[in-house]
């Protein structure tokens, strides 16, 4: 009798670099765009428009990079941390860590000798292992990786600002806030609706979180450029 072999694909496998990937190209359509209506706004010329645009764009990109690289380095940082105290507590009170994880199987809904057997059996293969997973939820699918956070984010966050910047050099100048704004609110909705499909959610209404910020970051910047008259 052949056993039957089978490989899922769930969503949490994703989570790494989806989370990156759709923060970065987010921020970058937002932002940029939000600042070429600005700036368009304030009544300055094309050239204007797309210097302050291909600034924000490379200052963007390079403060996402550091952002997230940071932020997943601390967190990485307390699960090695995590790692290091419950490799020492296995070596000095082993009795007292195979109860404890006895403990989170009972918890888990097993009796009592049933926990016993899987927690003697997980320890026996890889105590740390087992520990790692199911007392500190740390595992091989959702650890984290700050280099490929980063990278992925300055990516993301670069092809998202490139879009407004494209439309505004193909816009006549007088429009250059009404296109970018439409294009960059249909790229918004496209983006969180594929992002939202992704992770396994609802369509419409990943595209509808983040077309609602988008639109808002844009107008605060418009109203501030036609209220003083500078690039902001």
């Amino acid at each position: 009798m052949s056993r039957l072999s089978h490989s899922e694909n769930h969503m949490v496998h994703r989570i790494g670099w989806l989370r990156a990937a759709v923060l970065g190209a987010n921020d970058g359509l937002v932002s940029t765009s939000s600042l070429v209506v600005g700036v368009a706004a304030a009544g300055t010329g094309a050239a204007e428009v797309m210097l302050a645009g291909l600034a924000g764009l490379v200052a963007g990109a390079m403060s996402m990079a550091a952002g997230e690289y940071v932020s997943v380095s601390s967190q990485a940082d307390a699960e090695q941390a995590d790692m290091a105290r419950e490799r020492r507590e296995l070596e000095e009170m082993p009795e007292a860590e195979l109860e404890e994880l006895t403990m989170i199987y009972v918890a888990r809904g097993l009796d009592r000798e049933l926990a016993e057997q899987v927690a003697h059996q997980l320890t026996e293969r890889d105590a740390l292992g087992a520990h790692a997973r199911d007392e500190l939820g740390i595992s091989e699918t959702i650890a984290t990786n700050p280099i490929q956070a980063a990278l992925v984010s300055a990516l993301t966050f670069s092809v998202g600002a490139v879009v407004p910047l494209i439309v505004a050099i193909l816009a006549p100048p007088m429009q250059i806030s009404l296109i970018v704004a439409m294009a960059t609110l249909l790229a918004l909705a496209v983006l969180g609706g594929l992002g939202a499909s992704a992770g396994g959610a609802g369509m419409v209404r990943g595209a509808i979180r983040v077309t609602f910020w988008g639109a808002l970051a844009m107008a605060a910047t418009a109203l501030v450029g036609t209220l003083f008259g500078v690039a902001v």
